[in-house]
C-alpha cells in the first residue's frame, strides 16, 4: 500500500495516549512524506554502471626491433597509447609481452611510461602470450571470465594464437583492428577473418572503448570523451592507415 492511501486513511484527531504511543511512529514517517516522489524516484534510478565488468588490455610484442618491419607499426602505436592512457583513467589492468626479449629489446620507449604499472611483464618465446607467468596471474582465475581486448603484432601469429588461446579458456576478446599488423600487410584481413569466426569481436578502439563505458553517467566518462577529443587526429590516421586493408 503507498504512503499516500496509508496518509489518507489515517485517523485527522488522535487521543493524547495513542499520540503518546504511536507518536514516535507516526513522526517517523513525515520526512518520508515530505520527499514525496523524489523519494521513489531515488530509490528506483539505478546507479550508472560500466557495460564491461572485468576488462583487460593485452599488449602484444610491440619492440622497437619490429619498428621497420610491421605495417603502419606507427599507427598501431598511436591506437596503443590512447588505449593505455584510457587504461589509467578506468583502472583497467594491462598485461604486457616481449618476444624474445634478450635478442630483440624491450618494448618501444613510446610506450613504457604507459605500461610501468601493467599487472604482469613477461618475456616469451611462445608465439601466444599466454604464458605460465600470464596464466598464473589472478587475472586468468577461471572466474569471473574477462573481456580482453588485445593490441599488438603479429596479426596472424602472436595475435592470432592469444586470442584462440583466451577464447578456449571462455574469455570474451575484442581484438582492435586498428591497433594490430603484421608484416605482410595482406597477412592482417586473413587472419581478422578467421578470428571473427572463431568467435573473436574484431571492432576498432574507439569502439570498444565506448563499449567498455557503456554509460556517459560513469564518473570517468568526463576524462575518457576528453581523451577522445585529444586523440582524434591519431584515430582517423590508425583507421585510414590499417583499416584500408580490411
Amino acid at each position: 500500500m503507498s504512503l499516500s492511501r496509508v496518509i489518507s486513511r489515517a485517523p485527522t484527531r488522535f487521543h493524547a495516549s495513542k499520540q503518546l504511543r504511536f507518536g514516535s511512529k507516526f513522526t517517523s514517517l513525515i520526512p518520508l512524506l515530505r520527499l514525496g516522489p523524489r523519494l521513489s524516484s531515488t530509490m528506483t534510478d539505478p546507479v550508472p554502471s560500466r557495460r564491461l565488468q572485468n576488462p583487460v588490455i593485452f599488449v602484444c610484442d610491440l619492440q622497437d626491433k619490429f619498428r621497420n618491419a610491421i605495417w603502419q607499426f606507427d599507427k598501431i602505436l598511436l591506437t596503443s597509447q590512447k588505449v593505455l592512457r584510457a587504461a589509467q583513467i578506468l583502472k583497467i589492468p594491462v598485461i604486457a609481452t616481449t618476444q624474445n626479449g634478450q635478442k630483440l629489446g624491450p618494448i618501444v620507449a613510446e610506450l613504457q611510461p604507459l605500461i610501468q604499472d601493467a599487472a604482469v611483464h613477461a618475456d616469451k618465446t611462445l608465439f601466444s602470450m599466454l604464458t605460465s607467468e600470464v596464466t598464473s596471474h589472478e587475472l586468468l582465475s577461471p572466474t569471473p571470465k574477462r573481456e580482453i581486448a588485445i593490441v599488438g603484432i603479429e596479426s596472424h601469429i602472436c595475435v592470432t594464437q592469444t586470442a584462440l588461446d583466451l577464447i578456449a579458456r571462455g574469455h570474451k576478446v575484442y581484438v582492435l583492428a586498428d591497433g594490430v599488423s603484421s608484416c605482410n600487410e595482406q597477412e592482417i584481413p586473413i587472419a581478422l577473418a578467421r578470428l571473427r569466426a572463431e568467435g573473436v569481436v574484431v571492432t576498432t578502439s574507439e569502439s570498444w572503448l565506448y563499449e567498455t563505458m557503456g554509460d556517459a553517467g560513469i564518473a570517468e566518462f568526463r576524462d575518457i570523451a576528453k581523451l577522445v577529443r585529444e586523440t582524434a587526429p591519431d584515430t582517423k590516421t590508425a583507421l585510414s592507415g590499417l583499416l584500408s586493408k580490411i
